[in-house]
Parts: C-alpha cells; sequence; structure tokens
C-alpha cells in the first residue's frame, strides 16, 4: 500500500529516486506559453509610441485601445471556464494559443488602411478578440498544475507559471524595443505571431493527463495522486477505468465530478460568488492586477514621456523590474511551500507572502517624489518584486477550487482580476490626459497595493477548499 512505503525513510528515498519528473516539463511548457502569452499582451506598450508617432493617437485613444483587451478577456472568463470544464485543458488550450497567435500576427497589417480612424478601429477589434482568445489560458493554467502538482509543490508551480509575466518583460521587451527601432513596429507583431503559432502545435504535441501520459511512472502517478492532484484531469470514466490500478478510486472521484460543472454552472457560480474568503480573494486579485496593467501598458509610456527615454532605453530599462518581479514571483512560492513543509497552516503559508509582498509594492508612489532616474527604476524595482511575492492568487484557486468546477473557478477569479485590465489603462489615460503627469497614476497604483493587504487580513478568513452543496 502507498502508505506503508511512505511511512519508511528509506522506502521513500528509493521511491522518489525512481520517480520520473514529467510534471517538471509540462511546467516548463506552461511556463513558455504563459511568457509568450504576457510579451503579446505587452506588444502594444512598446510599439505604442512609435504608432502614436505614425497615427496620431492620443493618451485617451490609447487607454481605450490598451483597454480592449480585457474588455474581450474578462467577458469570456466564464465561458472558457464551462469550456475547460467540458473539453479539457489540452484541445481547449491549444486552440486558443493558435487563435491569439493569429490575431497578434494580423495587427501588424492595420499600416494598410491609412486614416487614424480605420486603425484605432481595427487596432481595437483585433486586441479585443485576442483577449477572447487568450481567455482560457490562466484557467487552464491552474487546471493543468491541479492535476499535475501535489499540494506542496502548488505554490512553487503557480508562482512558476505566473512568473512567466515578469519573464517576458525581461527577455521580450527589450526584443521587441530593438525590433521597432531597427525595423518598425509591425515586425513586432510578425515575429510573436509566427512564435505562437508553432507553440500551438508543440502544446498538443506533448500535453497530456497524469493518469494517461506515457513518461509517467507508477510512482510519479502516486506521488501526485497521494498529494491531491486530480491525475485523470478532463479523462472520461470510462478512459480513466484503464488506468485505476494506478491512479486509485480518489482520482476517479476527482473526475467523476466534471460533469456537474457542464449541468450546474448557474447554481456553482452562485455558490462560489457568496463565498467570503474566495470574494477577499477575487478583489484582492483586481487589485494585484492594476498594478500588473499599469506595467503591461502605461509603464514604457511613461519612461518615455514622464522621463524622456527613448524607445530603446525605455525597453530595456522596464526589463530591471521584470527581473526583479520574476525572482520575487518565484520566491513567493518558493517561501509559501516552504511554510506548508515546515508545519505551517496553509493559510498563513498563502498570506504571509501575499500580505508582506503587496505592502513592499505601495513604495510605487515614492517615484512621485524622486528625481534621478535610477531612484525611479529602484522603487518600480522593488514594487514589481513586492508584487511578484504576493501574486500568489493562482495558487490560492488551487488550494480553493472545488473538484469538479476548477475550470469554472478559476475563470470567476480570471474574470474578476482583470477588470483592472479595463480600468486601469482608461483610468491612468484620463489623468494623464487631463494633469499632464503620471503622479495620479502612480498614487492610483499604489492605494491598490494597500487594498490587496486590507482584503486578505481583513475579509479573507480561512484558506480551504470549498466544498459545493
Amino acid at each position: 500500500m502507498p502508505l506503508s512505503r511512505t511511512a519508511n525513510p528509506a522506502a521513500s528515498a528509493a521511491d522518489a529516486a525512481s520517480r520520473t519528473k514529467v510534471r517538471y516539463v509540462i511546467l516548463a511548457l506552461i511556463f513558455v506559453i504563459t511568457t509568450l502569452n504576457y510579451a503579446d499582451r505587452a506588444t502594444l506598450s512598446v510599439t505604442g509610441s512609435a504608432m502614436r508617432a505614425e497615427f496620431g493617437f492620443d493618451a485617451i485613444r490609447m487607454g481605450y485601445i490598451f483597454s480592449a483587451f480585457s474588455w474581450a478577456y474578462v467577458l469570456s472568463q466564464l465561458p472558457a471556464g464551462w469550456i475547460l470544464d467540458r473539453f479539457g485543458a489540452r484541445r481547449v488550450y491549444a486552440t486558443s494559443i493558435f487563435l491569439w497567435s493569429l490575431f497578434t500576427l494580423l495587427q501588424s497589417a492595420i499600416g494598410v488602411l491609412g486614416s487614424t480612424a480605420a486603425a484605432v478601429a481595427a487596432l481595437f477589434a483585433l486586441r479585443f478578440v485576442m483577449g477572447a482568445a487568450e481567455a482560457p489560458a490562466f484557467p487552464a493554467n491552474a487546471k493543468v498544475v491541479a492535476s499535475w502538482f501535489p499540494t506542496q509543490e502548488r505554490g512553487t508551480a503557480s508562482a512558476i507559471f505566473n512568473s512567466a509575466q515578469y519573464f517576458a518583460a525581461v527577455v521580450f521587451t527589450p526584443l521587441m524595443a530593438w525590433v521597432t527601432h531597427a525595423y518598425g513596429w509591425h515586425h513586432v507583431y510578425l515575429m510573436m505571431g509566427v512564435a505562437g503559432l508553432l507553440l500551438a502545435f508543440v502544446w498538443l504535441k506533448v500535453m497530456k493527463n497524469p493518469a494517461n501520459h506515457p513518461g509517467v511512472n507508477p510512482q510519479e502517478l502516486e506521488y501526485i495522486e497521494q498529494g491531491g492532484g486530480l491525475v485523470n484531469g478532463h479523462l472520461r470514466k470510462s478512459r480513466a477505468a484503464g488506468h485505476a490500478g494506478q491512479a486509485g478510486q480518489a482520482g476517479q472521484a476527482g473526475q467523476a465530478g466534471q460533469t456537474p460543472a457542464a449541468g450546474n454552472g448557474w447554481r456553482i457560480m452562485r455558490q462560489l460568488l457568496s463565498n467570503r474568503m474566495l470574494l477577499g480573494v477575487y478583489l484582492a486579485q483586481y487589485c494585484i492586477n492594476v498594478i500588473t496593467y499599469f506595467f503591461l501598458t502605461w509603464f514604457p509610456i511613461y519612461l518615455v514621456q514622464a522621463r524622456g527615454m527613448t524607445i530603446l532605453q525605455a525597453g530595456l530599462v522596464a526589463s530591471l523590474p521584470a527581473v526583479c518581479g520574476f525572482l520575487g514571483g518565484v520566491l513567493g512560492g518558493v517561501i509559501s511551500d516552504s511554510l506548508i513543509r515546515a508545519g505551517c497552516s496553509l493559510t498563513l503559508a498563502r498570506k504571509a507572502p501575499i500580505v508582506g509582498g503587496m505592502a513592499l509594492s505601495a513604495c510605487i508612489v515614492g517615484c512621485n517624489y524622486v528625481q534621478s532616474d535610477w531612484l525611479v527604476v529602484l522603487l518600480m524595482s522593488l514594487a514589481f518584486f513586492g508584487k511578484g511575492i504576493g501574486a500568489l492568487g493562482w495558487a490560492v484557486v488551487a488550494d480553493t477550487a472545488p473538484k469538479e468546477a476548477i475550470g469554472l473557478s478559476g475563470s470567476i477569479f480570471n474574470m474578476f482580476g482583470n477588470v483592472a485590465g479595463i480600468v486601469t489603462p482608461i483610468v491612468i489615460g484620463y489623468l494623464v490626459a487631463k494633469t499632464g503627469s503620471f503622479d495620479g497614476a502612480l498614487a492610483f497604483v499604489g492605494v491598490n497595493a494597500v487594498i490587496t493587504v486590507i482584503s486578505y487580513l481583513v475579509i479573507v478568513k480561512e484558506i480551504k477548499r470549498v466544498e459545493l452543496v
């Protein structure tokens, strides 16, 4: 029996040594996909100054174009969650990657339209459908992590794929800035679109559920399942039966729960939206994403307009806070999982990095009171480092989502969080247009960091898995 083997330290060590590591390959793949996902979202922030010069966009128009992605992204979350629970991450994610990459590629052609009005309309429309196509991405990531990783590794796994947003800025922001400077903004969209189309086929080739992946041996499968991983993923009962000797009854029970999400989605959604813990988590994710969308949209333009940098300089400088965000993102997951292994409660292990990290992020407001560019970069780097440490929301989703509705639960969480993608660029656009400076914008971002801290300390009580009734 599994429990008798794990009770023997020598047997446990031998079991660990013989265990395959396919789950890390899957994690590496969703990290690469998420890196490209965020790089595609950020294309407009890097090319925006060049496009404004060519088409004559003002700050308010730019704010609305930035928000186009998030309008569709938010509106598509609930359908995306239902589709994920119905058809599984493998097929849905492949379709998502292919479509968003196609729409990214098409943005390279808006220059042929000639007039500013036509360019604005086309760019808004393409960003809108791109947002709809990307909607399943993060719920799919959470679903994959819940299937492939035991609880004691889930915080680190979630932090790693979530830190891809910073890694995207580290790698792709300077690259896209150089391509814009050397070849023109059109080539950025061509490069990113083609890369995504290829990655969609890689995902289809590599991705399977743990219970039917040919590279997973019984030791790894047992380790994942005994730790709380939902090893059958989207497999139907009939297909899962062939793996019953490996997966066990718990995995089948988790799979059996896939059906209610499709048939009773509204009932499940009402229960999720009436849960105080989850409402606090949703509010906090909205506030965290205010910071994310500032960096994804206006930050490079802030460096160009408010700090007088060139596009190339802004691309390089923007990568420094991103490096800190990446390091903080990985560190937050490691700290959280280390606290669990040390015997701390799940609540403390998740809340401590979130509260501490987001309190540090509030230092972004200090940029309004310094003149030196190096101090601005330092404060931005500290803010992004703190935001990285505190960005454990997807680990909390994996910990709290009902087993039978992981896709839907993740989509509701992502829908609330990405309302910030609608609000943030528009609010900042108006603040910049009306005041002529970014001071109000940075204050707006800092206040949201503080609200995140309050939400986890006051609204979110015990963090635990929601049981549907």
